[in-house]
């Protein structure tokens, strides 16, 4: 292990700003008094989110796997669903916590979003929606996905937990679907401690979300859904709105070792960085290179020689959601139904990338790969 890399080096932290600074909005909150509940912090959240993502309408949730299954259910999404293996579990979870059955579709070996191309033929007459995601913050093929749901009466719901802030065809890749989901987790690129939303584009359907995350009340003797508790608190919205004043700083940081990664691993023989999928704002949320059979190791190899040297690298995302036991059991986990996704859950490394990471502990993480 280099000297400046004795300490164990994750695949992500969490960027936080002085504590000072958020000692004033804890002031405010116990003088006012008002923890939850669509609060002050919590309406200027709201709005600031709104200009700053370029979106018309934002209704936060206390996480984003909360955020999901409220989405699912505000669409009286039923029957089967078409999504992706290549995801966090959240994604099918959400799902199965709806009744819903969740239909696996191959990727793209590029961009290694949904193959929208695969989408058509899993259509059944029980399908109304597809869910894809956003992997690593690239965006989907949202316009053919649209053509398919458009042709099929499908609505399209966006896993988008890793897009913040992303930009594709001159706006917010959250603006298309019928709704897109965020998360805000300590892990993402922005992050409200916990925390998530689900932006729409009317204020009817921003209202009827509303009421489904606060128990389906519209006042303190109506209730007109069978709603659960899914309110982000006002500690959550004053930390995001003072965050929201060092994104960009954040993400120019993520920018710059973006970059070096990719000089740095540019002529390293097996090993390929996943490229953008043409967004014109990237976030650069994650890092991820796929290790393939002309590297002298195998992904497994490198993953543990990087271990050894304290990278806690992650295998995002091995295994495939398929692949776990609730899953595997269905027609569309097959693995001859999905074989680049199995291909790709095999050969990929999230190479460690957060603003606060030096640049020679990037280096050094280079080195480890290089030298084989």
């Amino acid at each position: 292990m280099t000297e400046h890399n004795k300490s164990p080096v994750y695949v992500t932290q969490p960027a936080l700003p002085p504590l000072e600074e958020f000692i004033p909005y804890l002031e405010e909150i116990w003088k006012n008094k008002w923890l939850t509940n669509n609060g002050p912090f919590h309406q200027q959240f709201e709005n600031a989110l709104c200009g700053y993502l370029g979106v018309g309408h934002i209704s936060l949730f206390t996480n984003g796997t909360l955020a999901l299954l409220t989405a699912l259910q505000s669409l009286r999404i039923t029957g089967e669903v078409i999504t992706t293996p290549y995801s966090f579990v959240a994604t099918a979870h959400s799902l199965l916590w709806n009744g819903i059955k969740p239909v696996f579709v191959d990727i793209d070996p590029v961009s290694l979003n949904i193959d929208p191309e695969k989408i058509e033929a899993a259509i059944t007459p029980h399908t109304t929606a597809i869910m894809p995601v956003h992997c690593y913050g690239h965006p989907c093929d949202v316009e053919r996905i649209q053509e398919i749901a458009d042709n099929y009466g499908l609505k399209v719901i966006y896993d988008a937990a890793h897009a913040f802030g992303v930009r594709c065809q001159g706006s917010s890749v959250l603006n298309h679907g019928d709704l897109s989901v965020l998360s805000f987790h300590a892990t993402k690129v922005f992050n409200t401690f916990e925390g998530g939303a689900i932006i729409c584009k009317d204020e009817k359907t921003k209202k009827h979300i509303d009421h489904l995350k606060n128990f389906g009340f519209v006042n303190d003797v109506t209730v007109v859904a069978p709603g659960i508790n899914g309110k982000m608190s006002e500690i959550n919205a004053a930390f995001g709105l003072l965050q929201l004043k060092g994104i960009d700083e954040a993400i120019q940081k993520r920018r710059q070792i973006d970059a070096q990664y990719r000089q740095g691993l540019s002529n390293v023989a097996g090993i390929h960085c996943v490229n953008d999928t043409g967004e014109k704002t990237a976030n650069h949320a994650y890092f991820p290179i796929l290790v393939r059979a002309d590297y002298p190791l195998s992904r497994d190899a490198l993953y543990n020689k990087l271990q050894e040297n304290g990278i806690y690298a992650r295998r995002y995302f091995y295994p495939l959601i398929s692949d776990f036991p609730m899953y595997r059991g269905m027609p569309s986990a097959a693995q001859e139904n999905l074989p680049v996704a199995k291909e790709i859950a095999g050969q990929v490394i999230c190479l460690p990338i957060y603003p606060a990471l030096p640049i020679e502990t990037v280096d050094s993480i280079i080195q480890i790969i290089a030298d084989f």
